[in-house]
């Protein structure tokens, strides 16, 4: 007799584009699949249900985000992971066909090889009823993970293990079993993936366009042309979730007030200054050389794409933005040097002497110079002004001085990430670029014409 409903509680990182979850096992504890580097939110949905985070689970290395589990740890938790990790700091390490007794529950480890070498997915049973699986990245919604995050000479031999994994592993479990992946929709791991995070392995097995695939030379060929370029910090963040991120508390410490006259001895001492304001306070004043990242659910991800690892942070705030968001995003992806925030406006930057510039804003019903696309390749693809020229965002400052000069105008989707390439071109001396407030989509909904590019 089947006595526990599997209603997992979902955390969605939209930024990173990945989901953890909480499972209450029915005796008073809980245990957190793939919890992100901040605690407080598992910690405090435990609370309010009354319950006791027991476990916390890993499905593989991650390189996108730094793991919680240490956190957890840290509130008596007990980490279950992949002992083919080799991960250095205390665990129980699994292999595959290994269980944990949850009391009447049960929890099954699955070697599924692809997404990273050591992956394991995570059944859980009630009896002999199979009613969940934590993919982590083995199998996603209408996708997998990617393959290629480890090493050229992975990337295809990891997409062949994927392929056996899913066809000897996963596409066994009966069609009712549901799915919760990992990754999803925004994630750097996967494929374009629709909005959806949750499935079952019949959905996928019938919907899947992957799972189509009739042979497994079919599924690598689908696989790897789908792969779009990912954030440098990817190839660090699994080595220090291997070793171990530090314990910083729960929640993480706050940023502190930096006064405008004690910026320049940071500066000088090495620290980089990210500008979080909306684009329009910046562009109307910014200290030159900042580097601008607009704080939305994004902004992690371009910090570790373009923020050095080695330097610590300043960061720049619009009064009654979230502080605290700043610094659990840049924490999540692993920069703990963070100095604080700098206080005052621009008039208080200039009373204390700091060097100021400002950017002009360009409607996209009314651009009036050359235009630098800084979108990904699959959406400069999909659909682009014509004429346009296209460098991604994370390749904007390497192709800096190779740019045509003269009057220029970067482009993204909204503003957000031509605000963030605009400061990139003035740190390489780069004047007279400006930024388009709107994106092809504005463009076209004023009757211009989009091209396309396969």
């Amino acid at each position: 007799m089947t006595r526990h409903t599997l209603a997992p509680v979902a955390f969605v990182d939209e930024g990173l584009g990945n989901s953890s979850y909480l499972v209450d096992l029915g005796d008073g504890r809980a245990l957190i699949v793939d919890p992100a580097r901040d605690a407080t939110p598992y910690l405090a949905a435990a609370d309010r249900a009354a319950l006791t985070i027991a476990f916390t689970v890993e499905t593989h290395l991650h390189a996108d985000f730094l793991t919680g589990s240490r956190e957890l740890a840290a509130h008596g938790a007990t980490v279950v992971a992949p002992r083919a990790g080799g991960i250095e700091w205390p665990h129980r390490g699994f292999d595959h066909g290994d269980e944990l007794d949850l009391g009447g529950l049960v929890l099954q480890a699955l070697a599924t090889p692809g997404h990273t070498p050591e992956h394991l997915s995570w059944l859980l049973s009630d009896g002999d009823r199979p009613v969940g699986l934590f993919s982590g990245g083995a199998l996603l919604v209408d996708a997998v993970a990617r393959t290629d995050l480890i090493a050229p000479d992975q990337t295809e031999p990891l997409a062949r293990a994927l392929w056996r994994s899913l066809q000897e592993r996963i596409l066994t479990l009966p069609d009712d079993v549901a799915v919760y992946p990992t990754h999803g929709a925004g994630s750097f791991c996967a494929a374009p993936t629709n909005g959806e995070r949750t499935t079952t392995i019949g959905r996928e097995r019938a919907a899947n366009p992957l799972l189509a695939a009739p042979d497994e030379d079919t599924f690598v060929a689908r696989l790897l042309a789908g792969s779009g370029s990912f954030p440098p910090y990817f190839l660090r963040l699994r080595e220090r979730n291997r070793v171990g991120p530090d314990v910083l508390g729960s929640p993480f410490p706050p940023l502190r007030a930096i006064a405008p006259g004690d910026l320049p001895a940071l500066v000088g001492a090495g620290a980089q200054v990210v500008d979080a304001r909306p684009v329009a306070a910046w562009a109307a004043g910014h200290l030159r050389g900042a580097l601008a990242i607009p704080l939305r659910p994004q902004f992690g991800s371009w910090l570790g794409w373009l923020a050095a690892e080695d330097r610590p942070l300043v960061f720049v705030l619009e009064p009654g933005q979230d502080a605290r968001e700043v610094a659990r995003q840049a924490h999540t992806i692993g920069y703990d040097q963070l100095l604080g925030a700098l206080t005052g406006d621009v008039d208080a930057w200039r009373a204390a002497a700091l060097p100021l510039d400002s950017t002009e804003l360009v409607d996209v019903r009314t651009i009036d110079r050359p235009v630098l696309d800084v979108r990904q390749e699959n959406e400069y693809a999909t659909g682009h002004i014509p004429g346009s020229m296209h460098v991604e965002l994370g390749a904007v400052a390497p192709n800096a001085h190779a740019l045509p000069g003269g009057p220029l105008a970067t482009m993204c989707g909204h503003g957000e990430r031509a605000a963030t390439a605009v400061s990139l071109l003035e740190r390489e001396g780069r004047t007279g670029v400006a930024v388009v407030i709107g994106g092809p989509d504005e463009w076209a909904g004023h009757g211009g014409r989009l091209e396309t590019r396969r």
